[in-house]
């Protein structure tokens, strides 16, 4: 019969069962343990060794363990993989307690709740997210518990993915039962937690926020009308008490995210353009090259802009009049970028501070940035740039805090007490005493060494310590016989002994009691010092957002300054003109002799409102489409942008369809999420909109291609409210006969130089359209087989002599002849006027496969199919 359990694992077992869904990393004497399928895990993240033992269970128990002192290395790594981690202490000394030591868990960590450096990004947020599912809408929040920041919105679907894949939040909660409707309306790509439902109702989330804020309603963070936002922030408090973070002073504000205020760029769009991520490996993106800013909460400020700009032209014209100052004013800004290199990152350390988990060196850090913060305000505060002034006065005095640092802290103090001194001198009476004594009792023992020496002879005796049994005189084997009778021998070593005698232990225990009345002291002392500092979290934070605000400015006029940009004009009428525009992250990727082929792009509602694009792969259609989109951007974030000029009318909105991704893992094609993405835009262009489309229809055969690229261009020609720029790159040259049909689509193309048999791409925009796309060249240039090269030749003739202008002549005809309607059915067909009628009539939602098929063979049978 198998043992019974063993009271470790029983104890174990207890607290594991708290804690189903959270990785246990066990305090058993100087190693945190995991056990069975935790132990699989850790192992198998952290490379360390697995191993078995038999704990009084009837099968032996996988085991994996690491010394405490590296926890800060392994819990990182463990979060980072996507885990809730529970630490659980030993809660009392082991010497103490004759019965198994009191055990908890002190902290848990998960990958959106987390205060520890290794775990997080210096210039990203960590934000966790909470979704409520509403009838008719749904509520999100974006809590950063690592800087304070608490944001709530709320919106159809779109609008919350669109948020999702912009704060890509590191941890997602949401209620049990909507595990299924959360998948497939947001996919797999994030880490979950799912809260039981009734965390997720309005009158639990009204009393628990106005508990956090101690208030009586929401009415002061213009959140009132937010129901469905109401309940998802609650929700993600809630969760923080379940993690045990309950110290959240520094969460002290909610703000809502406004959609009117910023230009809307959907999901595809964010990742089509690659503003802040790449889906591939070694991608560079728009903020890699723009992200020269000298704070990490500059940096983080930064992301955000670039995902969500503005499109109040005041707003935008303030930030740009701030960076063309700073831009023709070096000195100035050489002085505050190197101000603001000297600054920690005020958010977080602030933030440690509310929950206590601040250390002394980092309270040092936080005087001297304060002490930055004055020189800053000096330097805007001379500035002759009214906003640059204005900022400069938002800097709250931080005198008091200064002086405070300044006086209780050692210039250069210990990482924590256990590691050496921390506190200042002269600020308690009996701290300075105690150190004095300890300080005389080390001077006595070493006065003692050399006494001792010089009576018995034995030269090299030296006095030391550990652990064990405190303060010894160790001597060696060849002076044995010197050692006096009054010495107590405690340890005989291979070749030396060690001894103790009544004076040492007098002195020992004088040093040991004063040293830990010490570490008692600067504990007490410096647990006072970080509650009184949380007085100033408020004005801190404030300064904070400030510096970032004043760090990104700086920025983009260092990054003007470096790459050759220019300020762009802003207007509210709807015309779109770049002067020699290039794309701000190809042109950083060209090889020192290569330079960039920059080009003007003109639209207008009026005249130009579509711009067709026809060229060969490989000629730059998809860059010119990409730039012309993160220029507006750039402007509309305040930034100067890469152009010679750029008369920019305030976009409301961006759309982007570029490039081919499958969907393989949702079931979609190619062609399906083209569609997917194209029909975003047809349903949510508006007059003042941007939208950039390359390459439509080619997941389909030539013909349905042609034809969807086609309708999707009138439509955006045609739309009766919405006269969206557009660009429309493409391979289908029949598309250029449309210029003819609709006056406001213009023909441009790529120029190409042809040489004999070879093509040379000179990346530059020319009107006229262009009736070759060049793909053999193309395959040539990418090196393929000599012999599929001619065969492919040989084909294209043999292709082109069988299409010839006749072809597309009819192809026009039937085109002119649909009067443009696009109407799958003539209808004065009886026979198709009534298979019309039953497909009007069918509820597709409700068809099962089978019944799908079976419609389908009777509408077959109608037009006389077997």
């Amino acid at each position: 019969m198998a043992g019974s359990e063993t009271p470790l694992m029983k104890q174990y077992n207890q607290i594991k069962a708290k804690y189903p869904d959270a990785l246990l990393l066990f305090r058993v004497g100087d190693f945190y343990e995991t056990f069975g399928e935790d132990a699989i895990k850790a192992s198998k993240i952290l490379g360390i060794v697995l191993t078995k033992r038999n704990n009084g269970a009837a099968n032996a128990t996988e085991l994996a363990g690491f010394p405490h002192h590296s926890l800060e290395s392994y819990l990182p790594k463990l979060v980072r993989a996507g885990h809730r981690v529970a630490v659980c202490d030993q809660l009392e000394d082991p010497k103490m307690t004759k019965t198994i030591v009191k055990r908890g868990v002190t902290e848990i960590v998960t990958p959106g709740v987390a205060y520890n450096d290794q775990v997080l990004n210096s210039k990203s947020n960590n934000f966790l997210a909470s979704i409520f599912f509403g009838k008719n809408q749904l509520g999100i929040a974006f809590l950063d518990v690592s800087t304070g920041e608490f944001l709530v919105a709320e919106g159809k679907q779109e609008y919350i993915d669109k948020l999702l894949q912009s704060f890509k939040p590191s941890e997602v909660l949401y209620p049990k039962q909507k595990t299924t409707e959360f998948k497939e309306t947001f996919g797999l790509a994030w880490h979950i937690f799912k809260l039981e439902d009734w965390v997720f109702t309005q009158d639990f989330a009204q009393e628990t926020l106005n508990k956090h804020f101690s208030t009586q309603s929401l009415k002061g963070f213009g959140i009132e009308d937010m129901s469905d936002g109401i309940i998802a922030a609650g929700a993600a408090l809630h969760y923080l008490g379940e993690t045990q973070n309950d110290r959240t002073g520094h969460v002290n504000k909610i703000q809502r995210i406004e959609s009117g205020n910023h230009v809307w760029l959907d999901r595809f769009t964010i990742r089509n353009l690659e503003l802040v991520h790449s889906p591939h490996e070694n991608g560079v993106t728009l903020v890699d090259i723009i992200d020269q800013t000298q704070t990490a909460m500059g940096g983080r400020l930064l992301k955000r802009w670039t995902l969500l700009p503005l499109i109040d032209k005041k707003q935008i014209d303030q930030r740009l009049d701030v960076v063309e100052h700073l831009f023709g004013d070096e000195t100035l800004l050489e002085k505050l970028r190197f101000h603001l290199s000297q600054l920690c990152d005020l958010e977080r350390v602030i933030s440690k501070v509310a929950v206590a988990r601040v250390n002394p060196k980092e309270l040092i850090t936080l005087k001297n940035t304060l002490l930055q913060t004055r020189e800053i305000q000096t330097q805007l505060n001379i500035s002759s740039q009214t906003t640059l002034q204005k900022l400069g006065s938002q800097l709250l005095p931080m005198d008091k805090t200064i002086d405070l640092l300044q006086t209780q802290l050692l210039d250069d103090p210990a990482i924590s007490i256990a590691k050496g001194s921390v506190m200042a001198y002269s600020i308690h009476e009996e701290l300075d005493e105690l150190r004095s004594l300890s300080k005389s009792g080390k001077n006595y023992l070493d006065e003692l060494e050399q006494r001792e020496a010089q009576r018995t002879g034995i030269t090299s005796l030296k006095i030391a310590f550990n652990n064990v049994f405190g303060y010894y005189i160790e001597v060696r084997n060849t002076h044995k016989d010197k050692v006096p009778e009054e010495w107590i021998r405690k340890q005989t070593l291979v070749n030396a002994e060690r001894y103790i005698t009544e004076e040492l232990k007098v002195y020992e225990t004088k040093i040991l009691s004063a040293e830990g009345r010490i570490a008692e002291l600067e504990t007490n002392l410096f647990n006072q010092l970080v509650l009184s500092l949380q007085e100033e979290i408020i004005p801190i934070q404030k300064n904070a957002a400030t510096l970032a605000a004043i760090d990104c400015l700086a920025n983009f006029a260092y990054v003007a300054r470096t790459n050759n940009y220019n300020k762009p004009t802003i207007f509210e009428d709807k015309r779109l003109n770049i002067i020699a525009g290039r794309h701000p992250v190809i042109e950083k990727q060209l090889s020192y002799e290569e330079t960039y082929v920059p080009n003007d792009v003109e639209l207008t509602p009026e005249e130009q409102q579509i711009i067709m694009i026809t060229g060969p792969n490989m000629s730059g259609k998809s860059a010119l489409l990409r730039q012309t989109a993160l220029i507006v951007i750039l402007a509309q974030m305040g930034s100067f942008v890469p152009a010679d000029a750029a008369h920019i009318g305030v976009v409301d909105k961006i759309f982007t369809r570029v490039g081919a991704s499958d969907n393989m893992s949702a079931g979609e094609s190619t062609f399906m999420v083209e569609m997917n993405e194209t029909s975003s835009i047809l349903n949510n262009v508006s007059n003042s909109s941007l939208v950039i489309l390359d390459e439509i229809g080619r997941g389909t055969s030539t013909y349905d291609g042609i034809s969807i690229a086609w309708a999707i261009a009138e439509y955006l020609h045609q739309h009766p409210q919405a006269r969206c720029k557009t660009l429309f790159a493409t391979h289908y040259h029949e598309l250029n006969e449309m210029t003819n049909q609709f006056p406001r689509i213009k023909n441009f193309s790529i120029a190409v130089k042809e040489i004999g048999k070879k093509i040379i791409f000179l990346r530059k925009l020319i009107p006229g359209g262009s009736e070759h796309s060049f793909g053999i060249h193309v395959a040539k240039m990418a090196g393929m087989p000599k012999e599929v090269i001619q065969r492919a030749t040989l084909m294209l003739e043999e292709l082109e002599k069988s299409h010839k202008p006749q072809e597309q002549a009819k192809m026009k005809q039937s085109v002119e002849s649909a009067g443009m309607q696009l109407s799958i059915f003539q209808l004065d067909d009886p026979t198709l006027q009534q298979i019309k009628d039953e497909l009007v009539a069918l509820d597709i939602n409700s068809l099962t496969p089978v019944e799908a098929l079976m419609k389908l063979n009777e509408i077959k049978r109608m037009v006389g199919g077997k």
